[in-house]
């Protein structure tokens, strides 16, 4: 869940955090607010990449949360202020799903206590991306880093020299 975006000012990170929660193996996107030059976006790129990503905007997000709740879900909120994900990432993966909250601007205090998890990568400022990043390599435990993407019309050829992709 993207927390906060502010359309005239988070386009291209609010945009990362879903192409990054794509690949490396999230299901989906809530998005806080209304954006559809975003769903359109990541639409287009799940489109032509592949996998089964879906994208949902105008979401309200203490609803969110409490259905996902009443769903059996659990809640991992990122912030630098939580307690170090070292200490509950296997705690954590024992969730069957997590929903990952990550602000952009002020978060409200209500979801630090709607939350089953604060957690910071690190105490120290740092990218919002980075710190999604780094938990879902956390909790995938360096599997997302070889993921297949059924669909997809293009992909990339691993070369060590230049670019190349094919057309599938």
């Amino acid at each position: 869940m993207r927390l906060g975006h502010r359309p005239e000012r988070d386009q291209r990170v609010t945009t990362h955090v879903g192409l990054l929660s794509r690949a490396l193996g999230a299901k989906g996107m809530y998005l806080v607010g209304q954006d559809t030059g975003i769903v359109r976006s990541i639409t287009r790129v799940v489109e032509q990449w592949g996998g089964d990503f879906f994208i949902e905007d105008k979401v309200k997000w203490r609803r969110c949360i409490e259905e996902w709740k009443r769903s059996g879900g659990k809640v991992v909120h990122l912030t630098m202020y939580g307690l170090p994900v070292r200490q509950h990432e296997a705690e954590i993966r024992q969730a069957d799903k997590i929903l990952v909250i990550v602000g952009a601007e002020k978060v409200p205090g209500e979801v630090y206590g709607l939350s089953d998890w604060n957690i910071s990568v690190t105490n120290q400022p740092h990218s919002e991306i980075a710190s999604l990043a780094v938990l879902l390599d956390r909790l995938f435990e360096g599997s997302e880093l070889s993921l297949d993407f059924p669909g997809a019309k293009i992909r990339v050829v691993p070369c060590g020299n230049g670019k190349q992709a094919e057309s599938l």
